[in-house]
């Protein structure tokens, strides 16, 4: 009888020890713990937007990084490529006195001089082979239809047998380095067929 009487205050002195625990539950200790959690999440919170912020603005720089390393290694091969293209362009001038030397001595047919022209078209061609290497080629104009980004059209010549604004002549050649211009092409134009007369052609 004594030991139920043990069990049952035990028991009881237990619930009490919780109710007490239950009721202490708003004590400035507890709130003040409450105070700190929500702190320390508010931080944490804080802290994971800036790592955000701090990850996309190294994927924007390192976006911006390769940018600037493929227009500079573009830049590079543009060097590269038309490097020498001031050099090759004084250089034209040379090739077209040679062949003007080439035609001149051709049409004088000047007796003795074979041995000479020979030399200098050897040499022209020497010369124009350099070139090539280096990326120079002449630009294909009689016959071919006008473009402007390669032609320099100085006169518009009538033409039945050329089409209208295809290339009839050519007075002086035209170069390009690479897919670039180096010098247009001077050329005369076909204007398309001779126009009659309106009054001429009427029937009277």
């Amino acid at each position: 009888m004594g030991d139920e009487q043990n069990d049952s205050d035990s028991k009881s002195n237990r619930i009490s020890d919780l109710e007490h625990e239950s009721g202490n539950a708003d004590t400035p200790e507890a709130v003040a713990a409450d105070s700190r959690l929500a702190e320390i999440e508010k931080r944490l919170e804080a802290k994971t937007e800036e790592c955000k912020m701090l990850h996309d603005k190294y994927l924007r720089l390192a976006a911006e990084f390769d940018n600037y390393k493929r227009v500079t290694q573009r830049e590079q091969r543009e060097q590269i490529k038309f490097g020498n293209e001031q050099l090759l362009k004084e250089l034209l001038p040379t090739l077209d006195n040679m062949e003007r030397a080439i035609k001149a001595a051709r049409d004088n047919k000047t007796a003795g001089h074979d041995a000479l022209v020979q030399g200098v078209e050897l040499t022209l061609k020497q010369l124009v082979g350099t070139l090539s290497r280096f990326g120079v080629q002449a630009i294909e104009t009689v016959g071919q239809a006008f473009d402007p980004t390669a032609h320099q059209a100085v006169s518009h010549v009538p033409s039945d047998s050329v089409p209208q604004d295809h290339v009839i002549d050519e007075f002086q050649k035209g170069y390009r380095l690479h897919d670039r211009i180096l010098r247009a092409a001077m050329v005369s134009v076909s204007a398309g067929p001779v126009k009659t007369d309106e009054q001429h052609s009427t029937i009277h």
